[in-house]
């Protein structure tokens, strides 16, 4: 099927490929079918992108690379709503706010959002009781300060 997305055009995806996000995204609530698009070749980001609306679609990325120690916990309601059975099943994704220059960008690691690879099934998770923020830095400098 063809889709309109923010920063690609027009394209091609396929049905299969397409994750449904049972509520919505907190904040956009009216849209919950969206596909995972490439941003860069050999780069670690991904658009997520709303299959109903062109213009709404986050650069997201897996954070481990970024944040080794990152975790969060799923409760009982997330992992019925997920229908995840086996840990293998879930990718998690961070949505970026892009700086410039790019060693500015941050990461909202309260917010994750949990994907069951193998249903397509979605959710953005609130971690309200964490040290996460909304801004992390994605990258440090090699003297430990954000750049």
């Amino acid at each position: 099927m063809k889709i309109e997305t923010k920063y690609q055009g027009t394209i091609e995806v396929n049905k299969e490929d397409v994750i449904l996000f049972a509520t919505g995204l907190p904040g956009f609530a009216d849209d919950s079918q969206f596909v995972l698009l490439p941003f860069l070749d050999d780069l670690p980001y991904f658009i997520l992108q709303s299959i109903q609306s062109r213009d709404l679609a986050f650069v997201v990325v897996d954070p481990y690379p970024f944040f080794q120690d990152y975790q969060y916990k799923l409760n009982d309601a997330a992992v019925q709503s997920l229908k995840i059975e086996h840990p293998e099943d879930v990718a998690t994704f961070v949505i970026l706010t892009l700086k410039e220059p790019f060693a500015n960008t941050t990461a909202n690691l309260q917010g994750p959002i949990v994907i069951n690879v193998k249903e397509k099934l979605g959710k953005q998770l609130i971690l309200n009781d964490s040290s996460y923020k909304t801004k992390h830095p994605l990258f440090i400098s090699k003297e430990g300060a954000s750049c």
